[in-house]
């Protein structure tokens, strides 16, 4: 049997970093837009200031998973593969991370921790993991689509 994990590990409890919430940021902006535009990667990087760098990475991790369409040549860019209404934030999180589990011990059971039968507060987790699932299947890229994008918004604020 394997033994508990300890010391200074962090915690396996879902983060929400920087890649799921720049793939947000692209998605809804493309969703803004009308459905036959095709959206340059530049114009997404600046409208909804998303470095670069992550940039590239995340859109092909939405590509691969059938998020987003690529488009080749001078006028190319993205475009979103499906009606935003049909693209949850939980397949936008699972495009670029990883299946949705707040727990290790949730997904690997007995494999990760010794402890996996006996534990009392697996329930919890497994209760709050369906809870957020659930919920984050229900809201759709179309829920928040940004015509303008981030920076049109905040320059309209007077920032």
């Amino acid at each position: 049997m394997v033994a508990a994990r300890g010391g200074n590990e962090r915690s396996s409890l879902m983060n929400v970093g920087r890649r799921v919430d720049y793939a947000v940021r692209a998605l809804s902006y493309l969703a803004g837009q009308p459905p036959e535009k095709i959206v340059s990667r530049a114009v997404i990087e600046g409208k909804q200031d998303i470095p670069p760098y992550y940039l590239s990475k995340i859109m092909k991790d939405m590509v691969a998973g059938g998020l987003v369409r690529s488009h080749v040549g001078s006028k190319g860019g993205f475009s979103l593969a499906r009606p935003p209404e049909r693209i949850s934030i939980k397949e936008v999180y699972e495009a670029v991370e990883r299946p949705l589990v707040l727990m290790e011990c949730l997904e690997k059971a007995e494999g990760f921790c010794s402890y996996c039968w006996v534990c009392r507060q697996i329930l919890i987790w497994e209760k709050a993991q369906s809870l957020l699932a659930t919920y984050l299947a229900g809201i759709s890229i179309g829920d928040i689509a940004d015509r303008e994008g981030l920076r049109g918004r905040l320059v309209g604020l007077g920032k």
